[in-house]
C-alpha cells in the first residue's frame, strides 16, 4: 500500500474509481487470495479501514496500469512466475551463491547476464530481502537454513551445471598462535569447511570466496584445502588450483573504501582449456579496474531529501516528514551524477527506499553539529561534551564525520549498534540505510525488508553490487574463451 500511494503522489494520480471483481481477480493473481469467497477474510485480517486502503492501492495499479505495474510486479505471483518462466528458459551461464546475505554478490552476477540457480543463507531476514528482491528466482530455491545440512544433498537442489560459486562464509577463528596446529580448522572456522563440501558436491568451472582481510592469516591453509579437492564425476577427475588477493572496492567504481580477500578457485579442465592459471584471473579484475572511475561519499548522497534524525527512542518503524520514511517520493530524477547512473543502471527511479534518518539524543546530536568532517572523537571542539573522552585511546573512532570529498569508509554491520562511526558529512546525523546501500552500491530500488535496525545489518555485512559486477564481467570473459556461448543480459 505504501509503495501504490508514494507512486500516486509522485504522479499526482486522481483517487481511482474501485471495481471490485477487477480487483479480486488482481488480487487473485497477486496470491493474496484463491477465490472471491476469501475477501471476507482478507477483511478481517487487515481490519476495515486497513482493507479500504488496500482495495483502492489495487485500483490505483489498475486504472495506472503503465505507470504503476513496475512497482508491485514483486509482490505479484503472476508476474514472479512469467519472470522465473523467462529466467528458466534463458541459456545463461548459472550461478550459485552461499551465504548469500541480502543478495548483493548476486546481483551484481545477475547484472552481466548469470543466472542464479540456488540461494542460502541462514539468516531468515536476509533470505526474505533476497526473494523480493531476485523475483527471477523460484522461492523454494533462496534456502533459509543451515549449510551443514544443506551439504548433504546441495547437488539435488539444482537442476543444472553450475558454472560459478560464490559465497563469503563466515571464519572468525584467526587469532590462534599454535604452530602444531591449522588455524583453520579452528571449529569457528567450520561453516568455511562446509562451503568448500558444497564446492566438491557441485564442481562448478569456477570458484569465488570472499572475506575479511583477517583470513591472509591462514591463507597458505585454504590453498591446501582448495588443492585437495579431487571428485570422480561422469568419467572425469576434477581438481581445482587457486589464487588470492586483497581488493579494494573503491577500484571497481563503488564509493567506498571496503579492503576485502578474494580467493579464485579454477577447475583444472578450465584451466587446461585455457592454459589459465587462477593468480592470471586477478590479472584480468586489475586490468578491468584499472580505468574505471573514481567516486567520493558526495556522489553516493546525492538526489536524497535532508532529514532531521528524532530525538525520541523507539520511533525506528516511525515514518515522518522531518525523519523519512521506509518508502518515499523521489523528488529527484535518480540520476543526478556518474555514480548514480552507474548503480541504477541508468534508470530513473521515482521512489526512494530505507531513507529514514535514525534516534539520535539531543547530546550525541549536539556532538554531531560540532564536528567537522574528518573529526573523531578525539576532537578538541567536543571535549567538554564527550562521553567516552576517559575511552578515547581505545575508541577514538566511535565518533567520525565522514568526509564528503573521499570515498565512504567501510560499511560495517556495526551500523545497527549506533552509527556513531558514520556520521553524515553534512547534516547533523548519521547515515540512513539507504545511503548506507549507495556507498554498498546498491540500486536505489533495492527494498531491505526487516525491523529499521537490523537493515543495517544486511547492507554492511553485502558484497558491493558494482565490485561483483566488475568480477562477474572477468568471469564471464572467462568462461566465453572456455567455448561456453551463452546469452547476453
Amino acid at each position: 500500500m505504501k509503495t501504490v500511494a508514494s507512486a500516486a503522489k509522485k504522479y499526482n494520480l486522481q483517487p481511482p474509481q474501485i471495481n471490485q471483481s477487477l480487483c479480486v481477480e488482481e488480487m487473485i493473481d497477486m496470491g493474496l487470495i484463491s477465490a472471491q469467497g476469501e475477501l471476507r477474510d482478507l477483511n478481517n485480517f487487515l481490519k476495515s479501514k486497513k482493507f479500504e486502503q488496500f482495495m483502492e492501492a489495487v485500483a490505483y495499479v489498475l486504472e495506472n496500469e503503465a505507470l504503476l505495474r513496475p512497482f508491485v510486479e514483486r509482490l505479484s505471483n503472476k508476474s514472479r512466475a512469467e519472470r522465473q518462466h523467462y529466467e528458466k528458459s534463458r541459456n545463461a551461464f548459472t550461478l550459485v551463491d552461499l551465504f548469500c546475505g541480502a543478495g548483493g554478490f548476486s546481483l551484481g552476477f545477475q547484472q552481466v547476464g548469470f543466472k542464479t540457480l540456488l540461494a542460502n543463507d541462514l539468516d531468515r531476514l536476509c533470505t526474505e530481502t533476497y526473494k523480493y528482491n531476485h523475483m527471477e528466482i523460484p522461492s523454494p530455491q533462496i534456502i533459509c537454513g543451515d549449510i551443514r545440512q544443506l551439504s548433504q544433498y546441495i547437488e539435488q537442489s539444482v537442476a543444472d551445471e553450475v558454472d560459478v560459486v560464490i559465497g563469503g562464509p563466515p571464519c572468525q577463528g584467526f587469532s590462534s598462535a599454535n604452530k602444531h596446529h591449522r588455524i583453520i580448522d579452528d571449529p569457528r572456522n567450520e561453516l568455511y569447511k562446509y562451503f568448500l563440501i558444497c564446492v566438491a558436491r557441485l564442481t562448478p568451472k569456477i570458484v569465488i570466496m570472499e572475506n575479511v582481510k583477517g583470513m591472509l592469516k591462514v591463507a597458505g591453509q585454504v590453498v591446501e584445502d582448495y588443492e585437495a579437492i579431487s571428485v570422480n564425476k561422469n568419467g572425469n577427475t576434477y581438481t581445482y588450483r587457486v589464487a588470492y588477493k586483497l581488493l579494494n572496492s573503491v577500484d571497481f567504481s563503488v564509493a567506498q573504501s571496503r579492503e576485502r580477500l578474494l580467493y579464485i578457485a579454477v577447475r583444472n579442465d578450465i584451466s587446461a582449456a585455457l592454459d589459465l592459471r587462477p593468480e592470471t584471473v586477478f590479472d584480468l579484475i586489475s586490468n578491468y579496474t584499472a580505468h574505471r572511475a573514481r567516486y567520493i561519499l558526495k556522489d553516493a548522497l546525492e538526489g536524497v531529501r535532508e532529514l532531521e534524525p528524532p530525538h525520541a527512542m523507539n520511533v525506528g518503524e516511525v515514518d515522518t516528514e522531518e525523519g523519512g520514511k521506509k518508502i518515499d517520493v523521489n523528488p529527484y530524477t535518480g540520476a543526478e551524477n556518474g555514480y548514480l547512473r552507474l548503480i541504477n543502471q541508468g534508470r530513473e527511479i521515482p521512489l526512494v527506499f530505507n531513507h529514514k534518518a535514525r534516534y539520535c539524543s539531543l547530546l550525541n546530536h549536539e556532538i554531531y553539529g560540532r564536528m567537522a568532517q574528518g573529526d573523531d572523537a578525539t576532537s578538541a571542539c567536543i571535549a567538554d561534551i564527550m562521553p567516552y573522552a576517559h575511552r578515547n585511546d581505545k575508541f577514538k573512532d566511535k565518533y567520525f564525520r565522514l568526509y564528503a570529498d573521499r570515498p565512504c569508509r567501510t560499511i560495517t554491520a556495526h551500523l545497527r549498534s549506533d552509527c556513531h562511526s558514520h556520521i553524515h558529512p553534512t547534516q547533523a546525523r548519521a547515515l540512513t540505510p539507504r545511503e548506507a546501500a549507495r556507498a554498498q552500491s546498491f540500486p536505489d530500488d533495492y527494498l531491505f525488508l526487516g525491523p529499521y535496525l537490523k537493515t543495517y545489518t544486511q547492507i554492511g555485512n553485502a558484497v558491493p553490487v558494482i565490485m561483483a559486477r566488475g568480477i562477474a564481467q572477468v568471469v564471464r570473459q572467462i568462461l566465453e574463451q572456455a567455448g561456453e556461448q551463452r546469452e547476453n543480459p
